[in-house]
């Protein structure tokens, strides 16, 4: 693979019939993340179930992936809104109830901030649902700009979320 890149994605749905159908959404979503061009999923967090954040709706399934791409980030973020798409997902108002939900957290060591895309993820240090899942499966990784991570998990840990059993 040509020179790449360690990638974190955010995965996030809460609308769909039940928890199986919402663990369904996630795993097709992961597949379609492991078939995208020079990429390779290295690990997957749990599912983490979650109450919505500033918004209304059913609980939230969550979980995070850790990539290893070669994509750059508008290109990947392009192609995780296409998998977006595919599942149905509708943007109507800021904070929708969703059908599939892809954040990209962090792009390598990567900050950029402009109309489309802002990375780190401005807010991935303020939630308990990426926090959780991101530690489980890389507890010592480095956000670009604030550095360790687990000064924010302890501010977060009043928030609702709970891993599933791993199947």
């Amino acid at each position: 693979m040509v020179s790449s890149e360690r990638v974190f994605i955010g995965l996030g749905a809460n609308l769909g019939a039940d928890l199986e159908e919402l663990q369904t959404t996630l795993q097709s979503a992961l597949a379609r993340i492991a078939a995208l061009p020079a990429t390779e999923v290295l690990a997957v967090s749990s599912f983490w179930r979650s109450a919505p954040v500033a918004a209304t709706g059913p609980d939230y399934l969550n979980a995070v992936a850790e990539l290893r791409t070669a994509m750059e980030p508008l290109q990947l973020l392009h192609a995780l809104q296409q998998i977006e798409a595919a599942h149905g997902r509708q943007r109507p108002y800021r904070n929708a109830p969703r059908t599939l939900d892809l954040d990209l957290l962090m792009h390598g060591q990567r900050v950029q901030d402009d109309t489309v895309l802002t990375l780190p993820h401005p807010r991935l240090h303020e939630r308990a649902f990426v926090l959780k899942p991101l530690a489980e499966i890389a507890p010592t990784v480095l956000h670009p700009v604030l550095g360790s991570l687990l000064p924010w998990r302890e501010r977060a840990s009043e928030q609702a979320c709970i891993a599933l059993p791993r199947h």
